[in-house]
């Protein structure tokens, strides 16, 4: 039976965001997989567009392994997500509340919402489109 949106989901965030894992990210990618951020500016230090498993693993390999920021982390316990299926079973949505922990003087936690657009081959990711702007960190 092949891996439902939500396996397919939690399997990327963990392998990225949770784990920071280049190799595992790779793998959630069809062979000819393409991730995009069409949001992200030219020149912005997360990859626009990668295409290939194998460019998406050594670009995410040089992100991970960047210097981590003094920007905000992001809070699992506060943020959520909802999976929306549609018409094409090889689409979903993934509609995401990312909350960001304050930076500990007092300041509020941030919520940024923020979609991504899965399509899936044969259980792994075939296209990614990840409308996030980082300019709501700043």
């Amino acid at each position: 039976m092949p891996p439902t949106p939500q396996q397919i989901f939690e399997g990327y965030l963990y392998a990225g965001t949770v784990r920071r894992d280049a190799d595992a990210l790779a793998e959630t990618f069809t062979e000819d997989g393409v991730f995009e951020a069409p949001l992200l500016p030219d020149g912005a230090a997360f990859p626009r567009r990668l295409a290939g498993r194998e460019e998406i693993r050594t670009a995410m390999a040089a992100y991970y392994a960047r210097p981590a920021g003094d920007g905000p982390a992001p809070n699992f316990e506060k943020s959520g997500y909802v999976l929306h299926t549609t018409s094409d079973p090889d689409v979903f949505i993934a509609e995401i509340d990312t909350v960001f922990d304050g930076d500990g003087d007092g300041a509020a936690d941030r919520p940024v919402a923020l979609v991504q657009i899965f399509r899936v081959r044969d259980g792994k990711i075939a296209r990614l489109r990840d409308y996030f702007a980082p300019a709501l960190l700043d």
